[in-house]
């Protein structure tokens, strides 16, 4: 039993058509289906139906989605989570377009999320025969190659950490800690494959949604994401820097909803034996903005 990775982010847009112009002529995603206000995209080397939902009426996170290894792993998430005390329902197919039958919980932090083993194949834009690294008819924008992971807030950072350790079996990778004794948890990076965090949160309004990120290949690439976003005039928040925390490399931007988006790039391995880091109140600036060691007190504050 294990989830597998972060499927899908599903977000509310004030103006559907301009959030359509950023999602998939500045970040290269591709349309896969519209029906009834709402817009499905994929990235290009994504093989499942869709990753991002783009809703109109409001801005904000709706919910998010987990692929599970398999179907029967939806039966003992279930048993978990009500014994959890999280509140569970079962999900349709056709409730999401192109998934299956799953499970719907309502996290600690008030938050939706998904999760579904069935989705429909769609294959990325290169094949899985002979295939070229990148699709020949070239790029749009960025050309971001796939989703990467997603930062909510919550009120009871430790509580929202016990429910995905105990419950779906992520691990925290780094961990900020602050108070007199620094015992008391601000914010935890979980994954739940090898990549530093499929999920993270820290202590903030409860389901609120801080950003989601897409991953791009390297340094370079990050760079070539800033100059477009330049030519696109898209918000930056911060970046091209360094995190501290996950070592990453980053760019945080916003969609014209005032969604943030990250592009991220780097990071180490993680695994069964990997041991948390942890970083403390006073180097937060450096643990999420390394290359500046400063931070603007807005940035954690600034939520959807």
């Amino acid at each position: 039993m294990s989830v597998i990775r972060l499927g899908y982010v599903h977000v509310r847009v004030t103006d559907l058509a301009a959030s359509a112009d950023h999602y998939r002529d500045t970040l290269g995603m591709d349309t896969v289906a519209d029906e009834d206000g709402r817009l499905y995209l994929k990235s290009w080397d994504e093989h499942d139906h869709h990753s991002v939902v783009l809703e109109e009426g409001g801005v904000g996170l709706v919910k998010l989605g987990y692929k599970v290894a398999e179907s029967a792993d939806l039966d003992e998430y279930e048993t978990k989570a009500s014994a959890f005390g999280a509140r569970v329902e079962r999900m349709s197919k056709g409730d999401n377009i192109g998934v299956g039958d799953g499970l719907r919980i309502t996290l600690p932090s008030e938050h939706t999320l998904e999760l579904y083993h069935d989705v429909e194949y769609l294959g990325n834009s290169t094949g899985n025969w002979n295939p070229d690294p990148w699709p020949r008819e070239g790029l749009r924008g960025i050309g971001v190659p796939r989703l990467d992971h997603t930062l909510i807030t919550t009120e009871d950072p430790v509580l929202l950490e016990r429910f995905f350790a105990e419950v779906l079996g992520f691990r925290a990778a780094e961990h900020l800690v602050g108070g007199p004794d620094n015992d008391e948890l601000v914010g935890s990076w979980m994954f739940c494959g090898e990549q530093p965090h499929d999920i993270a949160f820290v202590k903030g309004e409860q389901g609120k949604l801080h950003h989601f990120a897409y991953h791009v290949d390297d340094w370079s690439s990050l760079l070539r994401a800033g100059d477009i976003f330049s030519m696109h005039d898209v918000p930056i928040d911060f970046g091209p820097a360094r995190h501290g925390i996950t070592r990453g490399e980053t760019i945080y931007f916003f969609d014209p909803a005032g969604n943030r988006n990250e592009v991220f790039a780097g990071g180490y391995r993680t695994g069964p034996d990997f041991r948390t880091v942890t970083w403390t109140m006073d180097s937060a600036a450096r643990g999420i903005n390394y290359t500046h060691r400063e931070l603007d007190p807005d940035f954690l504050n600034v939520v959807t």
